[in-house]
């Protein structure tokens, strides 16, 4: 008896190629050595990101210069990932440092550079009498409180007669707000509680309290009692008047100093 042949189709040739296909592949798969996939079996594109594992990407993985400032996120250098002393001056752009990104107090004086501000760096009326220093004289107005001027005086003549009088005055280099208390020191060495001698080298530092006129008379000849009188002593200076006692030369001269109040 004739056992009847199934007849080959379409149908199962193609199932039957598929089946092999598919077996073998398998087969070929699983039977890869070790390391036998490099780049050149790697189709374009075939390697996405959602293909790399996380971490996989190290520093070392990174060809250098790669990362160019096309290929980084919105803030993705953030401070904490700077080195100390990365940022230099020859890493900033010209105009990139403005002066809403300084910090107040930021900019001291210690890191100005010699004859950074000058002139045409000084706003108008940015310089006031309460920036400058107190060993600083006033260039307009009054005497600065605490300021202290410091001059002499030399007043005298020749009498023809007992009681002849010559007269002098000294005037302030810069005008104080009022007049001062005046007193007149008549004997070498002597002080007072406002007026606290003659200072300094060669005793050429008259000293005066705020408020206070105080004249030193070093040298006289011939005067008589009172031996030298104030005249008109104000705000903007002071008067003297010297008498001679008999007929001759007569005079007085010292030092003075005056402190604003």
């Amino acid at each position: 008896m004739r056992i009847p042949r199934p007849q080959l189709n379409y149908a199962n040739v193609i199932a039957t190629i598929a089946l092999f296909v598919a077996l073998g592949g398998a087969a070929v798969a699983a039977g890869l050595p070790r390391n036998s996939v490099g780049t050149n079996q790697l189709k374009r594109g075939a390697v996405s990101a959602a293909k790399l594992k996380r971490g996989a990407v190290t520093a070392g993985k990174i060809a250098p210069k790669a990362v160019v400032a096309g290929k980084l996120g919105a803030n993705a250098v953030l401070p904490g990932n700077l080195g100390n002393g990365i940022i230099t001056t020859n890493k900033l752009s010209d105009s990139s440092v403005i002066a809403g990104k300084i910090k107040n107090g930021a900019v001291s004086t210690n890191k100005l550079p010699n004859g950074a501000v000058t002139t045409a760096k000084l706003g108008d009326g940015s310089v006031t009498l309460g920036k400058l220093a107190d060993t600083v004289p006033p260039l307009l107005g009054t005497l600065k409180s605490g300021q202290t001027l410091r001059g002499v005086f030399d007043i005298g003549s020749t009498a023809a007669n007992a009681g002849d009088t010559t007269r002098n005055a000294v005037t302030f280099q810069f005008p104080l707000l009022a007049s001062p208390a005046v007193t007149v020191i008549t004997k070498a060495g002597e002080t007072t509680a406002d007026c606290g001698g003659l200072g300094g080298g060669n005793n050429q530092t008259p000293q005066a309290a705020p408020g206070h006129l105080c004249i030193y008379m070093t040298e006289r000849l011939n005067l008589d009692a009172p031996e030298l009188a104030l005249e008109n002593d104000t705000r903007l200076g002071f008067g003297l008047l010297a008498k001679a006692q008999v007929a001759g030369p007569y005079f007085a001269y010292g030092q003075w100093a005056v402190t604003a109040p």
